[in-house]
């Protein structure tokens, strides 16, 4: 998020600090200073007190010209998780549903225009990309992030409409009335399946966990491949397991539900 001129509560160096960090991906693991001041649109001097100061705190090392993160950078995501009960809460719901199913199971939160992934019982390998905590996916895309804007204020949903909703594969709903009429039917089923819109050939199945407040906090998945499954598999047989563990999760977090089993939230 670019830094607003007229706020003087912003601190734009610490805001620098996090994009060379979030510079260090698959592509750089071991950039060099000039990487990531072309991938941060920062100057080198600039890019060069940063990184002489994270390596200060030990977050990143020099080997060389190159440059690396350090396993401390870890404890950022496991304060997260110690902070947040709803990941230890939807653990077992989460290994408990993989067992049922033989899929991959997780849990993601929303985050800007994208699903994080905040918990998850992997399987077997079904997306190309290589998915673990942290691990980010465009929301429009995706049945997660689909729960999620299903849920999210409007504004929300504006600002990823308005980025754009390029085509990831040819099935991708690109069109900004489709995917409102999408969400639309996610809020009416409770439950939210895409197919090979973000990879071809990944099929995956979401409903939301609310907690005490009734809030949806988080999107509960089951993802597996066409040619393991099918979209009328997973609403006949995966759709009553995922809707019962979030009901559980939500339930775990304080929620309770009136509603039918069938119709869920």
């Amino acid at each position: 998020m670019a830094s607003d001129p007229d706020d003087r509560d912003f601190i734009q160096s610490i805001e620098r600090g996090f994009a060379v960090l979030l510079a260090f991906d698959e592509e750089r693991v071991n950039p060099t200073l000039a990487e990531l001041a072309t991938a941060t649109g920062l100057s080198r001097p600039a890019v060069r007190r940063i990184l002489l100061t994270l390596q200060r705190l030990g977050y990143v090392r020099s080997t060389g010209s190159r440059w690396s993160l350090t396993p401390r950078v870890l404890s950022i995501g496991q304060h997260y998780s110690a902070s947040h009960a709803m990941i230890e809460i939807a653990q077992p719901h989460l290994l408990e549903l993989s067992a049922k199913t033989g899929e991959s199971a997780s849990l993601a939160a929303l985050d800007g225009r994208d699903a994080a992934y905040v918990a998850r019982v992997p399987v077997r390998r079904i997306m190309s990309i290589n998915v673990s905590i942290g691990t980010r996916i465009p929301a429009y895309a995706t049945s997660m992030g689909r729960v999620l804007l299903a849920w999210a204020p409007d504004v929300v949903v504006d600002e990823v409409i308005a980025a754009g909703l390029p085509a990831l594969t040819k099935h991708t709903v690109t069109d900004a009335d489709a995917f409102r009429a999408v969400l639309r039917q996610v809020r009416s089923d409770g439950w939210s399946i895409v197919a090979e819109e973000l990879e071809i050939g990944l099929l995956s199945v979401s409903a939301p966990v609310r907690d005490r407040t009734g809030e949806v906090v988080a999107a509960l998945a089951s993802s597996t491949s066409v040619g393991r499954s099918s979209v009328e598999a997973l609403r006949s047989d995966v759709v009553p397991l995922l809707l019962d563990a979030a009901e559980r999760i939500s339930a775990d977090l304080g929620h309770r539900s009136t509603a039918r089993r069938d119709g869920f939230y």
